[in-house]
């Protein structure tokens, strides 16, 4: 598989040791060099690039494609650039080059890119949609600031008391003001497994999904469950088959709002389909074959998740084994 997978392997250096000495990070906020992503309602600025030119990138990485539309990278600005709007304190992601990289909501601001006079060469876009365009660094990065940003904006008040917190650390948790009470960032674990037996692999399509799309099956690990017992159980829950052996292959942020998808190959023991229809619209079994021609886009009937999703490189790890 390939490693890293999209939205991981981030350039940047957290600095867990010295983001601890606040002077420090008060000094790289006032420093002029210091670099700020705006991310307005989970949107981060991204620059529109000509067809054809390489986006400038601080992580240094070369784009993997440009089909569907120009290149794009992330739109880094200066702190001053917010001084007429009110905003939260930004976030650090951390550094590159001797560089330090915040990130900042820009949420109150009404009309963005009107508001910052960026209409014409930046907007704030959906990750999800854009992530094909991008920069494997600038995605990994915009997803660190997406998810950073939209805990902080959902977390202001104390889970243990309902006081206020306050972020610490620059940004990498909060504390409460009344009760002391420490709060970290949420990360939700999926179970997300590509169930097989022999040259069959089980694949299923949600409620609402488009009629040829399957993907590998997924579900959130609950409490008091290993890895490996989620995904035994999500299988035999949506699609009635029963699991074995379970084998870790990789992992991949999922900043939607803050997932963490476990990615695994599983051995079924059983092979007749019962679904839940409130999770499953369907589930079959998919020849490698199929799944090779489907990968490389030969399969009308047959769709897979694009690249930027774990599924699609578990697919292909089981295809290509």
């Amino acid at each position: 598989m390939n490693d890293p997978l999209p939205f991981s392997g981030s350039p940047l250096d957290r600095e867990g040791v010295r983001r601890r000495d606040r002077a420090w990070l008060d000094a790289l906020l006032a420093d002029p060099t210091s670099r700020f992503l705006p991310v307005w309602q989970a949107k981060p600025l991204l620059k529109r690039e000509p067809r054809g030119q390489a986006p400038r990138s601080d992580a240094r990485s070369e784009p993997e494609a440009s089909e569907g539309g120009p290149l794009r990278s992330l739109a880094w600005a200066k702190r001053e650039f917010f001084e007429d709007i009110e905003t939260p304190e930004p976030v650090f992601l951390g550094s590159g080059e001797g560089v330090a990289h915040f990130a900042i909501d820009v949420s109150a601001a009404e009309k963005p890119e009107v508001t910052f006079g960026v209409a014409d060469v930046a907007s704030f876009d959906d990750l999800r949609s854009a992530v094909a365009l991008l920069p494997a660094a600038d995605a990994a990065i915009a997803a660190h600031a997406r998810t950073l940003i939209d805990w902080h904006a959902r977390h202001r008040h104390c889970a243990a008391c309902g006081g206020h917190t306050r972020s610490v650390l620059g940004g990498a948790n909060r504390v409460c003001f009344d009760c002391q009470a420490e709060h970290f960032p949420r990360t939700d674990p999926v179970a997300i497994a590509v169930v097989v037996r022999g040259n069959q692999c089980l694949l299923g399509r949600g409620p609402g999904w488009p009629a040829k799309l399957f993907s590998a099956l997924a579900g959130f690990v609950e409490a008091g469950e290993s890895l490996e017992d989620a995904v035994r159980r999500e299988v035999l829950e949506e699609a009635g088959v029963r699991v074995g052996r379970v084998t870790y292959l990789a992992s991949q942020p999922w900043p939607f709002p803050c997932s963490l998808m476990l990615g695994c190959v599983a051995q079924a023991e059983s092979e007749a389909i019962a679904i839940d229809p409130a999770e499953l619209e369907e589930a079959r079994w998919f020849s490698r074959d199929a799944l090779r021609a489907a990968l490389a886009g030969r399969r009308d009937d047959l769709g897979v998740p694009p690249p930027f999703a774990i599924a699609h490189h578990l697919i292909r790890a089981w295809v290509e084994s």
